[in-house]
């Protein structure tokens, strides 16, 4: 394999460089441009996102470079000399303003904005797109398994099942969501998180019979001993030998840590095991649940008092299944100081014009009240107003407010301190408190308000008052 990190600027896609080389020999190469993202739909039906994938954003930006291969191969495609020329020497150096990862946030919000040059600040589309889109789609994802298994442990199972390497972004962003570990090691080496597992059927086939099976593994993990019931029969043999091997444990002064269940009716067998676990008296041997799991059938065990300590979720965790992408795009605002839209005969696609900010208003509860998208030099807000239902107001007077984005990035330098993904988990669960439950729910969720200025708003309508005219 070609060394990918060495000449990772080719990581976007093809039209990009091939504007970026039209600007470049139009000189068009200075000219300022502003983007934003945003998204326009909570996926999974939700009333909210979770915004992840920032850090790991601005950690690529800093190796977006174009080495002798990518060059090699951008020449045999038949890019100009001079603009390979200036692709050698390319770092971005604009400025990149964001929402806190981890923040709770709601369509239609511009949620980044990249200011710089037309070149740098368009051939880096694709790779804040598929980093945003994929680590808020796991984060939510994450966030809403967490809600369904209120304060029970969760871990990531979800490696073998996830999108070739994009696991390992995938398990960093179940973090932030609320997933308290992960089975995938290289993410918790690179992401400092903490590594969790027990065994598979093979172990305990390997040996003669599975008694052997589980005492030898006692015997390598006396402190941290969970064993899987239900290689062969889990209420016969698998779990009647866990007690078994539990009870040798405290014998030398330990204790089995869990049994596992990995199939059939979770709700039946984990019953069961409690009853067989409290009878032999080893009421602290927690019960772990895996198989296909998701916030639903989570909340379900749940409802039937399933007496579950502990959730693997692996395919629909990783995935972000049903849902498989976050529709979130990157949109031009501003070439130099021209404010500028992308038209559209549905008003939901038509953008919103110029730099702008985002402010959070608070109730009188010091929880969530409603989000206003302002432009960047405005600060007296009374008033909101729908972006496309005009009729739909709401007063913003005396309410407490703060402001959303922040400065990350000034001049190709990151100017905001790192932090750990279990920093930013801790901030997700602290802004997930203050959102209203009406939110929360699974089924019809009430819908978060968000609102443009009326200032935003005239801008609006007059740039598509001036494309009917045709002066744009």
């Amino acid at each position: 394999m070609k060394n990918l990190f060495e000449n990772f600027g080719l990581y976007l896609d093809y039209y990009e460089l091939t504007m970026a080389q039209g600007y470049f020999l139009s000189n068009r190469r200075n000219l300022k441009a502003t983007f934003d993202y945003f998204f326009r739909k909570n996926p999974f039906g939700s009333g909210y996102t979770v915004f992840a994938g920032v850090s790991d954003l601005l950690e690529l930006l800093k190796i977006f470079r174009f080495g002798s291969e990518a060059i090699d191969f951008l020449k045999s495609k038949g890019f100009k000399d001079e603009f390979l020329d200036y692709l050698k020497e390319f770092r971005f150096a604009g400025s990149i303003y964001s929402a806190r990862e981890g923040e709770i946030v709601f369509p239609y919000e511009p949620l980044i904005r990249v200011e710089g040059n037309i070149i740098e600040t368009q051939i880096i589309e694709s790779l804040l797109l598929n980093l945003i889109n994929f680590e808020s789609l796991i984060a939510t994802k994450a966030k809403r398994i967490r809600f369904a298994a209120k304060d029970k442990i969760i871990s990531d199972f979800g490696l073998r099942r996830g999108q070739g390497l994009a696991s390992l972004f995938a398990s960093r962003a179940a973090v932030i969501g609320g997933v308290n570990s992960t089975s995938n090691v290289l993410a918790a080496f690179n992401y400092d998180l903490i590594p969790a597992g027990t065994q598979a059927h093979s172990w305990i086939q390997s040996f003669e019979n599975e008694l052997e099976a589980f005492r030898k593994f006692a015997e390598f993990y006396p402190d941290n001993c969970i064993l899987l019931v239900d290689t062969f029969d889990t209420l016969r043999s698998g779990i009647p030998n866990a007690i078994k091997v539990a009870k040798e444990l405290e014998q030398k002064g330990k204790r089995l840590k869990a049994i596992r269940l990995d199939s059939g009716d979770l709700a039946y067998f984990s019953k069961k095991a409690r009853k067989m676990l409290d009878e032999a008296g080893l009421n602290y041997v927690k019960i772990v649940a895996s198989n296909q799991l998701d916030e639903y059938l989570i909340k379900s065990l749940d409802e039937q008092n399933a007496p579950i300590d502990f959730f693997g979720v692996g395919t629909n965790l990783i995935t972000g299944q049903k849902d498989a992408a976050l529709d979130g795009v990157y949109k031009i605002c501003q070439i130099e100081d021209n404010p500028t839209i992308k038209l559209s005969e549905d008003i939901s696609k038509v953008t919103l014009p110029g730099p702008k900010k985002i402010y959070r208003y608070f109730n009188g509860e010091g929880k969530f009240y409603a989000d206003c998208i302002a432009l960047i030099d405005e600060d007296e807000i009374d008033l909101m107003i729908h972006p496309f239902d005009i009729y739909k107001k709401c007063n913003l007077k005396e309410l407490k407010r703060e402001e959303i984005l922040e400065q990350v990035v000034k001049n190709g330098d990151v100017i905001v301190p790192e932090k750990s993904v279990n920093e930013i988990a801790s901030y997700s669960e602290f802004r997930f408190s203050q959102l209203p439950d009406e939110h929360k729910r699974f089924e019809y969720p009430h819908i978060y308000k968000v609102g443009i200025t009326p200032k935003l708003l005239e801008l609006r309508d007059n740039l598509i008052r001036k494309n009917k005219e045709g002066k744009l």
